[in-house]
């Protein structure tokens, strides 16, 4: 008992220092979820819009989940760290979702249909998941296709050209001529010579990938040291390792920056492309949102390709980060 009491002040200090390091603004943030949660169970909607209260049941987890990690943090430096660089953007996004239901589905301040409620965008992805699934797994499948040829073509070339200048001579006044065209540029003669839509994509995708990764690719052979090949000439070392392990590897940081320019290039022109002439995918599903003036859709598929552009972009750069491990984090993302 006497221990007990003899270690109350401690524990009383430890605790006002955890309290001292509470993270206000993560709490802040659990309560603009909580007040954005509250907002769409209790006022009635103005219109007829679905999944109100899963949606709200969402916000409520958020709000409970931030304030959790809010009050763990001080015992925990890691989580800490975490709700320390994250709690504002957390604050910003529940007093945005508070705003977005407040002015649309609660008082109709926006024009409807153009400013869909957020409960209303949720459920597309609940109801009419079927239809946008099947258009982002064709749009995965288009754009994997395109971006793999372009890459691939686009780095063969760009070793080309930086190692033999007889490739060099003939292939650079084309790239000179060709690369800068915008690739959306050849949508009506691509669609023209290729016997199908998806064909056509496909080359138009591989184009706006291989220019910018060529270029890249070709800079970066050119600017390998030539102490390089000196070194590993005294060696004994033959053209084809030159180009394989000296080459090629030195030219590596030029080589992903060319694939990362290609990687927004080639999204926007397959977005373009299933705007025009493919059947199936992101694009096409914003056409035929546009066209029922289901705004509520449109913006669900411009969210996902937003989600889906920047996961791409992160697996490219962590691939650089693993291939490249002694220039990791040079490049952000």
């Amino acid at each position: 008992m006497t221990d007990i009491l003899a270690d109350a002040p401690g524990r009383e200090a430890d605790f006002a220092a955890a309290l001292k390091d509470l993270s206000f603004t993560g709490i802040l943030a659990a309560s603009a979820f909580a007040a954005a949660a509250a907002f769409s169970l209790i006022w009635d909607d103005v219109g007829d819009w679905g999944r109100t209260r899963e949606f709200a049941l969402i916000l409520a987890g958020v709000a409970a989940g931030l304030f959790l990690a809010s009050v763990l943090a001080p015992w925990h430096a890691g989580l800490a760290a975490k709700v320390t660089h994250r709690a504002p953007w957390a604050l910003a996004l529940g007093l945005f979702f508070a705003a977005w239901e407040i002015t649309t589905a609660k008082f109709n301040i926006l024009p409807q249909p153009f400013f869909p409620p957020p409960q209303a965008i949720f459920e597309v992805f609940t109801d009419d998941f079927a239809k946008l699934g099947a258009s982002i797994l064709a749009s995965v499948k288009l754009h994997a296709t395109g971006y793999a040829i372009g890459a691939v073509a686009g780095f063969l070339l760009g070793v080309s050209i930086g190692w033999s200048r007889a490739v060099g001579y003939w292939a650079h006044p084309i790239l000179r001529f060709v690369g800068p065209l915008p690739a959306t540029a050849w949508l009506p003669i691509a669609f023209f010579v290729f016997p199908t839509s998806h064909s056509a994509s496909v080359f138009l995708i591989a184009l706006a990938t291989a220019f910018p990764t060529t270029v890249l690719t070709w800079s970066g052979i050119a600017a390998v040291p030539s102490a390089y090949y000196d070194i590993a000439r005294t060696l004994g070392a033959n053209s084809r390792f030159l180009v394989l392990k000296v080459a090629i590897p030195a030219a590596l940081p030029h080589v992903f920056v060319g694939l990362f320019m290609g990687l927004g290039s080639s999204f926007a022109v397959l977005v373009v492309a299933e705007l025009l002439g493919v059947k199936a995918g992101l694009g096409w599903y914003l056409q035929w949102a546009q066209g029922w003036a289901s705004y509520a859709n449109m913006y669900a598929a411009l969210l996902v390709m937003t989600v889906l552009c920047s996961t791409l972009m992160t697996i490219l750069f962590r691939l650089r980060d693993r291939v490249l491990s002694w220039q990791k984090g040079i490049v952000k993302w």
